[in-house]
């Protein structure tokens, strides 16, 4: 049996698979963040405030996701660390009692048979080979509480630079609504007629009656780059993943022609080409829908925004911001608190994405480059 300890034993000391630097990840996610902010500092004195505060926000959001990716990992890895120091811990204190035991006995008993001087030697090899084992594996405990240390160090910084971060990330969201409230200097195609969309609105029942409504109604969109040529290199409307595709069924067995995506909360939403922005606002039971025009009888729509911004008729270019998405941002201790759920249950909204040419609706995934999760 001590034998057969022993060689289990041996087995621990196999070295673990090297990753990646957890402090080079969180000063990337660091760097991020200062960029993000100096950015916004410049977006002060920016002729075109707008796309500065835009590309702000974008920078915020992907500094922010960096340092929350780089918080849950450490949150992994001191775990890991933890569990594997305590494992290793109690696997040593079982072989030193063991070696105490064979030293208080007048000749290794446990490890000699009489019957077997074969299994005798190798027993006895095997104690010679064990003790440099003995000393790598104190040395790696040594290492795992340095480790787990420099870890919890790493994870408090982190903690830090989030909650900083989302402090000027909402400032970066608030410049960008007053600054798109102020602007005028976009080409317009045409001017809302209120009365015809409220009549319009009333009369549509389904999402596809008013987009086939706005479609009836559209107006030339010349002068506007080929959408077609752009088939399969736009880029989504937000930043996220897919969680269904085109005419993919829903867990209620719902079929809908066109791709959802999640998002984190408070996403700025852009456009992903240039377009008319023919509609915004409360849609049936939607929430607030965006609906774009890139090109004569097509139609992009965006369901499931919180906000919504831009004057309908306006000319948006590439890029432009049309709203945000809802919820709340993920403060530090509540990261923490989900380390070990995946991103579904962390992220919670989601953006439909409807594609419509000449009143038919079409895989919008065609069009996107996209990732799906």
């Amino acid at each position: 049996m001590i034998l057969r300890t022993l060689l289990i034993a041996t087995c621990l000391f196999l070295a673990a698979p090297v990753q990646a630097d957890p402090a080079l990840e969180a000063e990337l996610a660091a760097l991020q963040l200062a960029e993000a902010a100096t950015a916004l500092q410049d977006a002060e004195n920016a002729q075109d405030r707008v796309t500065a505060l835009t590309r702000t926000v974008q920078a915020y959001e992907h500094g922010l996701a960096a340092v929350r990716a780089n918080l849950r990992d450490v949150g992994l890895r001191e775990q890991s660390a933890q569990d594997k120091f305590d494992t290793a811990q109690q696997d040593l204190a079982i072989i030193l009692g063991t070696m105490q035991q064979m030293g208080q006995t007048q000749k290794p008993v446990g490890l000699s048979h009489v019957n077997d001087p074969v299994a005798t030697a190798r027993a006895g090899m095997l104690l010679v080979r064990l003790t440099p084992g003995l000393q790598s594996q104190a040395d790696m405990l040594r290492s795992d509480l340095e480790q787990i240390s420099i870890l919890r160090q790493l994870q408090a910084s982190a903690l830090q630079k989030l909650e900083t971060g989302l402090i000027e990330v909402q400032q970066a969201r608030t410049q960008l609504a007053l600054a798109i409230s102020n602007r005028n200097d976009l080409p317009s195609r045409f001017t809302e007629d209120p009365v015809r969309t409220a009549i319009l609105l009333d009369a549509s029942e389904t999402l596809d009656a008013f987009a086939s409504g706005l479609i009836d109604d559209a107006t030339a969109s010349s002068g506007l780059p080929d959408f077609n040529v752009r088939r399969g290199t736009l880029p989504l409307p937000a930043t996220g993943e897919i969680l269904r595709g085109f005419n993919e069924p829903d867990a209620a067995g719902v079929v809908r022609p066109g791709i959802l995506i999640q998002t984190d909360p408070r996403a700025l939403v852009t456009t992903p080409t240039a377009a008319t922005l023919r509609y915004n606002g409360p849609l049936l039971d939607f929430g607030n829908v965006v609906i774009l025009e890139p090109a004569a009888d097509t139609l992009l729509i965006l369901v499931g925004l919180h906000q919504v911004y831009g004057r309908v008729g306006d000319v948006l270019p590439a890029g432009a911001p049309v709203g945000f998405m809802g919820g709340n941002d993920i403060s530090g201790r509540e990261n923490l608190s989900r380390n070990d759920k995946p991103s579904s249950v962390r992220r919670k909204e989601t953006l439909y994405i409807e594609l419509r040419q000449d009143q038919t609706p079409v895989d919008p995934g065609q069009w996107f480059q996209v990732v799906k999760e």
